[in-house]
């Protein structure tokens, strides 16, 4: 099958249709949405309290689990949820489709652990203690990749306001730091937020893959790709190339081609030769 059959080339659907997501974003905001309805309806926080994070957990490795659960759960009010989930609807899914859905997924989850972790550490060593609940700080650092990856891209201020990428990017962290500095009775983490943005910072400045630090490597990193010198599975590296170019496929469909990098261009290049030379051989 060519790269120009798939799906995202395919006519609009017509017809209501209920199907999964098809991001990890869309996912993630289900998970959110699905842990909160339950404490709104009911007037209850049990699962709330039991997916929190504790200053006192820092101290448990049998309640690390909750260095990252806390990030599905959110106070009854909705506007902490509503505020977190369009956020990373907006923001998340063009992050997803940079880096993957794999390995968005993984850079979500160290954002949550991160942003947890810096804020126990630091109220433990205090002796102040505390509960953190919400994904405000994972969402954060999503926000400030997009502003590093599309510094120039024309983003709604309170859905209102025009205003560059950059500029969102470096009033949030701002606002975030005179929090952090005028202390108040606020009940908002800005150590978390911070921590967020100081953690999608150094994973775009220093380029990192959080697959390869995973013992037996779950992913390839690009820049370190070498099939030329390298005796590898056929199988697998086709699977990757599809994976590939599904995404950026997917990116054509949302943003057109002309988003395209030059990497991606090339890679589609490279696979459309691949899928000619495969044809040519059966043909013979």
């Amino acid at each position: 099958m060519g790269i120009y059959d798939r799906d995202y080339y395919r006519g609009d659907r017509t017809g209501f249709q209920l199907r999964a997501p098809t991001s990890i974003v869309g996912y993630l905001v289900l998970i959110n949405l699905g842990l909160w309805l339950p404490g709104f309806l009911l007037e209850t926080n049990a699962v709330a309290d039991l997916l929190a994070v504790r200053v006192a957990d820092i101290a448990q490795p049998w309640m690390w689990w909750r260095l990252i659960t806390y990030g599905f759960v959110h106070a009854a009010q909705p506007m902490h949820l509503l505020a977190n989930m369009i956020g990373l609807w907006f923001f998340g899914r063009e992050i997803e489709l940079v880096y993957g859905r794999k390995e968005f997924l993984r850079l979500y989850l160290l954002l949550l652990l991160a942003g947890s972790a810096f804020w126990a550490a630091v109220n433990y060593s205090r002796g102040m203690p505390g509960v953190l609940l919400g994904a405000s700080g994972a969402v954060t650092g999503i926000v400030i990749l997009f502003a590093l990856h599309f510094p120039r891209r024309i983003v709604l201020l309170m859905f209102v306001l025009p205003i560059p990428a950059w500029l969102l990017g470096v009033l949030l962290v701002a606002s975030d730091m005179m929090g952090a500095t005028a202390g108040g009775g606020a009940p908002i983490a800005y150590s978390v937020h911070l921590t967020g943005a100081a953690v999608a910072f150094l994973y775009f400045y220093f380029h990192w893959s959080i697959g390869t630090w995973i013992p037996g490597g779950l992913a390839v990193p690009r820049l370190k790709r070498r099939p030329n010198l390298k005796v590898h599975d056929p199988g697998q590296a086709d699977e990757q190339l599809s994976e590939e170019v599904d995404r950026i496929l997917e990116k054509i469909s949302r943003e057109g081609e002309a988003s395209l990098t030059r990497q991606e261009r090339r890679t589609l290049e490279n696979a459309s030769r691949q899928y000619q030379k495969r044809r040519h051989v059966d043909q013979d």
